[in-house]
C-alpha cells in the first residue's frame, strides 16, 4: 500500500469527518443516551448540552413565597373552607377579591411574590395561624391579621330635645353622674335624666331673678353643684332632690364648677377662682387669683394634686395644693380656654383647646412644663374629653363646622368626625361605662353617640358602671327632653 495514502479505520465515514470528531460524537451520543434514561421523555433523539439543571426536591423556593396555581374547588366541595386552606398555605392576598369584583386568579400578581420568609420549625401555639402548613410539612410565614379600625357610628342613637339650652360659650350646663343620671341647666332650672329608664326630675328652679350657668356632679354622684348668674354656688342632694348648702364669694355668674375628692372649685367672670370646702362652714377657705379675665374652663387632675384652669385671656394656668400661685402659666394659646381634659392613662397630661382664634388642640406636660404637641382641628374647641377605656380623646366644636371629633393619642389620627348639631357644640358628658357621650348645642339638642369601646374587664357589681338603657317608647321625656326622630 502506498504510504501517502491514508490509514483507513474499519468504519466508513462520511467524507470530510476524521477519526477525531468521530471519537467526539461517539462520546457524545453515549452522554445523550445516558441522560435520555434519566429523563421522562421517550424520545431518544433528545439533544443533550451542558447545562446544569438542579435538584429540585432540596431547594427551599417556598422559602420566597413562589405559589403554584392551585387546583380549582371542585364542584359541591366547600369554597369558604378551600379559601381558608389557600389563605392559610399561601398567605392572606392569595385567592383575594379583583378590583373588578371577581375572584383574583391565584396565579395574579401577589405583593408577596418573592418575599423572603421565615421558617419556623413549630407553630408558636396549638391555634397559630401556621399550624396547617406545618402539618403539611411547609413553611409559612406567621402573620397577625390585621385589626380592622373600629368603626364609629356617625348618626347619634337617641337625640333629646332640650328646650331653653344655651348657646353661651362660656357655661358649663351638661354633666353625666357616676350614678348615670344626666343634669341638664335649662333657663332657670336644673332637670335630672336617670338613663336606665329615662325618667325626668326637675330638680330645682332658681326663679326669674336667676339663671343656671354651670352644674357638676361628685365623684360619688350623690350630689350636684350649681353655679349661678347671681355668683352663687349651691349644692343639692341628688337622690333626695333637697338643696343642703348656698355657698357666696363670687361677684358675678360661676360659670365652670371642679369637683376634686373633697374640695370644690369654682371659676366666675370675676376673674377668681374659690376652693370650697363642705366640712368647714365657711364659704370658702381660698381664692386663687391669676386670670385676667372669665374663668370659663377648669378640671381637677385624677390624683387630686393639680388644678388646671383657663381663661378669656388666653391663659392656661396649673395650680397644686400647697400654693396660691399658679405653678405654670402656658400662653401658646390665641383664643379663650375653656376645653380642658386631664389624661387617665398618664399623670402630668393636660390637654386644652382654643377658641375661635386659636383652633388648636394643645399636649402638655405639667411635670416639665414643655408642649408635647399641637393641632389644628380647623373650628373652635368647646370642650375635650378623655376617655378612660382606650388611649383617645373626644373634642367638640363651634365655629365653622360644629363638628364631634375622635382622636387616637398620641399620634391624633382622626377616629371618626361625627355632624348633626346645626349651632356650636358647647356642651359634651361621658356615661359612666366610658361607651357613650352626650353633646348638646344651642340648636336645643341633646344627642347620645356611641363612640368608645367598652372595658375588657368590667366591674358589673359597681354601680358606677351599669350600662347605658335608653327606652325608645317612653314619653317620659317632657319638658327636658322629648324623643326626635332623626334624619
Amino acid at each position: 500500500m502506498d504510504s501517502s495514502e491514508p490509514r483507513r479505520s474499519g468504519i466508513n465515514r462520511p467524507a470530510g469527518m476524521n477519526e477525531t470528531t468521530l471519537r467526539l460524537d461517539t462520546f457524545s451520543s453515549m452522554s445523550c443516551r445516558s441522560i435520555s434514561n434519566l429523563s421522562s421523555s421517550p424520545s431518544s433523539k433528545a439533544k443533550c448540552s451542558d447545562r446544569f439543571i438542579p435538584c429540585r426536591s432540596s431547594s427551599r423556593l417556598h422559602t420566597f413565597g413562589l405559589i403554584d396555581k392551585a387546583s380549582p374547588v371542585k364542584e359541591g366541595g366547600n369554597e369558604t373552607y378551600s379559601r381558608l386552606l389557600k389563605a392559610e398555605l399561601f398567605g392572606i392576598d392569595f385567592g383575594s377579591v379583583s378590583p373588578a369584583g371577581g375572584q383574583a386568579s391565584p396565579m395574579s400578581p401577589n405583593k408577596n411574590m418573592f418575599r423572603f420568609k421565615t421558617e419556623i420549625s413549630t407553630p408558636s401555639s396549638p391555634f397559630s395561624p401556621s399550624i396547617f402548613s406545618h402539618d403539611l410539612g411547609s413553611a409559612s410565614e406567621v402573620y397577625t391579621p390585621l385589626k380592622p379600625p373600629r368603626k364609629v357610628p356617625k348618626t347619634p342613637h337617641k337625640v333629646l330635645d332640650a328646650p331653653s339650652l344655651q348657646d353661651d360659650f362660656y357655661l358649663n350646663l351638661v354633666d353625666w353622674s357616676s350614678q348615670n343620671v344626666l343634669a341638664v341647666g335649662l333657663g332657670t332650672c336644673v332637670y335630672l335624666w336617670t338613663a336606665t329608664n329615662s325618667k325626668v326630675t326637675k330638680l330645682c328652679d332658681l326663679g326669674p331673678s336667676d339663671s343656671v350657668c354651670a352644674v357638676q356632679w361628685t365623684r360619688e354622684g350623690s350630689y350636684l353643684s350649681i353655679g349661678t348668674h347671681l355668683g352663687e354656688v349651691q349644692i343639692w342632694d341628688g337622690i333626695q332632690c333637697k338643696k343642703v348648702r348656698t355657698m357666696h364669694g363670687h361677684q358675678t355668674r360661676t360659670g365652670v364648677l371642679a369637683w376634686s375628692s373633697r374640695i370644690l372649685s369654682s371659676g366666675s367672670r370675676d376673674r377668681n377662682i374659690l376652693q370650697h370646702d363642705l366640712r368647714v362652714s365657711n364659704d370658702f377657705i381660698s381664692k386663687l387669683v391669676g386670670h385676667k379675665s372669665e374663668v370659663c374652663g377648669l378640671k381637677w387632675s385624677h390624683d387630686d394634686k393639680e388644678l388646671a384652669s383657663g381663661g378669656n385671656d388666653n391663659q392656661l394656668l396649673v395650680w397644686n395644693q400647697r400654693s396660691q400661685q399658679p405653678v405654670l402659666k402656658l400662653t401658646e394659646h390665641t383664643a379663650a380656654i375653656k376645653a380642658i381634659a386631664w389624661s387617665p392613662h398618664q399623670n402630668g397630661l393636660l390637654a386644652s383647646g382654643g377658641g375661635t382664634a386659636d383652633r388648636c388642640i394643645r399636649f402638655w406636660n405639667t411635670t416639665s412644663g414643655n408642649q408635647l404637641n399641637h393641632v389644628d382641628t380647623g373650628s373652635q374647641v368647646c370642650n375635650l374629653v378623655w376617655s378612660k377605656n382606650v388611649n383617645e380623646i373626644v373634642s367638640t366644636h363651634g365655629y365653622s363646622q360644629n363638628q364631634i371629633m375622635v382622636w387616637k393619642y398620641p399620634s391624633m389620627g382622626k377616629v371618626a368626625t361625627l355632624t348633626g348639631h346645626s349651632l356650636r357644640v358647647l356642651y359634651l358628658a361621658m356615661s359612666p361605662d366610658g361607651q357613650t357621650i352626650v353633646t348638646g348645642a344651642g340648636d336645643e339638642t341633646l344627642r347620645f353617640w356611641n363612640v368608645f369601646p367598652s372595658l375588657k374587664l368590667q366591674v358589673s357589681t359597681n354601680p358606677r358602671f351599669w350600662p347605658v338603657v335608653f327606652r325608645e317608647d317612653s314619653d317620659s321625656m317632657k319638658p327636658i327632653a322629648q324623643d326626635m326622630e332623626e334624619e
